[in-house]
C-alpha cells in the first residue's frame, strides 16, 4: 500500500510540474500583431521593442508593459477663439499623427497622456494664429493656418517620438449671430446683382424696341416716299393723256380734275374702312381749287428753298 501510494503521489507531483511548465511556456510566448510594437521591461527596467510576429519572454522577470500603436491616428479638438475683428468662432481641428517605428521607447516613455499634449499645442498654436486675421481670412487662409499649425506641432512632438503627418481645419463656425449678419449681406448682394442683371435686361429690350419702332418708322416713311411719288407720276400720266385727249383743256383744269378724283377716292377710302371714326372736316366741290393753288404754292416755295440751299453751299465751297 506504502509503495502504491508512493507512486500515486510522484505521479500527481510530475502532473503538477508537467502543468507549471505549460503554464511557463504559454507565459513565456509573445505574439505581437502587425502595424504595433510591445515594449518589453524586465525587473521594472526597459529591456527591448517587441516587433510584430514571434518573441519569447522570461515568465515573471519580464513583462509587457505597453502596446503601441504604429498605425496612423486622428486627434479632433474644437477650440474657441477670437479673430482680429473680435468675432468668436470654434474651429475644428483634425491632427493625423504617427508613433515612428525607430522611436516607440522615447514615445512611450517622454510622454504620459500623449493625446492630450497634442491637443495643448493646438490650443496653443491656433490661438496665436487666428487672433491676427479677420474672419473672412479666417475662411480664405485655413490651409495657411493649418500648414503654420501642423509645423509648429511637428516640431515641438518630433523629439517626443509623434510625427505629426497632417493638420486639417475641418470646420469654421462662427456666432450664429455673425452668420446671420454674413447671411443676410450675401442676399444683399444677390438682390443687388440680380436688380442690375434685370435692369440690363430691360435697357437691352427698351433700346431693341426703339431700334425696332425706328426702323419700322424709317420703312414707313420709304413706303409713303415710294407711295408720293407713284402718285404724282400717276398725275403726270393722267394730265399727259388728258392733254392729249383734250387740247382744249388747260393745265390748271386738268390738275383740278385729278385733284378732286383723288379727293373722293380718299373720302371713299375713310368711309369703308369700319374701324376710322367719325371725322368733321369742310368739303365742297368749290374747294378743289383752293386745294390746288395751295399745292402749287408749297411747290414753288420749296423749289426757292431748294434754290437756296444750293447757292448757300456754292458760296461756302467758293470761299474755302
Amino acid at each position: 500500500m506504502e509503495i502504491q501510494s508512493l507512486a500515486e503521489s510522484g505521479l500527481v507531483g510530475y502532473t503538477v510540474i508537467g502543468v507549471i511548465l505549460i503554464l511557463l511556456l504559454i507565459k513565456s510566448v509573445l505574439i505581437v500583431t502587425e502595424q504595433t510594437a510591445v515594449v518589453i521591461e524586465r525587473l521594472g527596467k526597459f529591456h527591448h521593442i517587441a516587433d510584430s510576429g514571434f518573441s519569447l519572454i522570461i515568465p515573471f522577470i519580464d513583462r509587457k508593459a505597453s502596446t503601441i500603436n504604429l498605425r496612423l491616428q486622428q486627434l479632433d479638438v474644437t477650440i474657441e477663439t477670437k479673430t482680429f475683428d473680435n468675432v468668436f468662432v470654434n474651429l475644428q481641428v483634425s491632427v493625423q499623427f504617427k508613433v515612428g517605428r525607430s522611436q516607440v521607447k522615447d514615445a512611450y516613455y517622454s510622454m504620459d497622456n500623449p493625446r492630450n499634449q497634442i491637443a495643448s499645442y493646438v490650443f496653443d498654436d491656433v490661438r496665436a494664429e487666428v487672433p491676427r486675421l479677420e474672419l473672412d481670412d479666417v475662411f480664405a487662409k485655413k490651409e495657411e493656418i493649418a500648414l503654420a499649425v501642423q509645423k509648429n506641432i511637428h516640431e515641438s512632438m518630433n523629439e517626443y517620438g509623434y510625427h505629426i503627418v497632417k493638420a486639417l481645419i475641418t470646420d469654421i463656425d462662427p456666432d450664429h449671430k455673425v452668420k446671420d449678419a454674413m447671411n443676410r449681406i450675401n442676399a444683399a448682394k444677390r438682390d443687388r446683382e440680380a436688380a442690375l442683371e434685370e435692369g440690363e435686361g430691360l435697357k437691352i429690350k427698351i433700346i431693341k424696341e426703339a431700334e425696332a419702332e425706328a426702323e419700322s418708322k424709317r420703312l414707313s416713311g420709304e413706303g409713303v416716299a415710294k407711295q408720293r411719288m407713284e402718285i404724282v407720276r400717276g398725275f403726270k400720266e393722267s394730265v399727259e393723256d388728258f392733254k392729249k385727249s383734250l387740247d382744249a383743256v388747260t393745265h390748271e383744269e386738268i390738275m383740278q380734275f385729278v385733284l378732286m378724283t383723288q379727293y373722293f377716292d380718299t373720302i371713299k377710302d375713310i368711309g369703308a374702312n369700319s374701324k376710322n371714326s367719325s371725322i368733321l372736316m369742310p368739303h365742297s366741290p368749290g374747294g378743289m381749287k383752293d386745294f390746288q393753288n395751295q399745292i402749287i404754292q408749297g411747290t414753288f416755295v420749296g423749289n426757292d428753298l431748294n434754290s437756296m440751299n444750293r447757292a448757300g453751299k456754292e458760296q461756302k465751297n467758293t470761299e474755302k
